[in-house]
């Protein structure tokens, strides 16, 4: 159970770190936001719209945050 918790763990790290990645391209919010969801697909996470949008606002702010 603890192996699980890690992986989970380093799967979500991945993929907010990917998402941090892909905030700071010069593309389009929409772009991005598709983009994002297309990664996280590929890494098997479905979000809904609402919970993306709340992921994107929550890295967001975590990064204005920290500037």
């Amino acid at each position: 159970m603890k192996g699980l918790n890690v992986l989970a763990a380093f799967i979500g790290g991945a993929a907010i770190g990917a998402a941090i990645g892909i905030l700071f391209a010069p593309d389009k919010g929409e772009e991005t936001r598709k983009k994002i969801v297309d990664l996280l697909r590929e890494k098997g996470i479905k979000l809904n719209r609402e919970d993306m949008n709340d992921l994107v606002d929550k890295i967001s702010s975590e990064i204005k945050g920290n500037e």
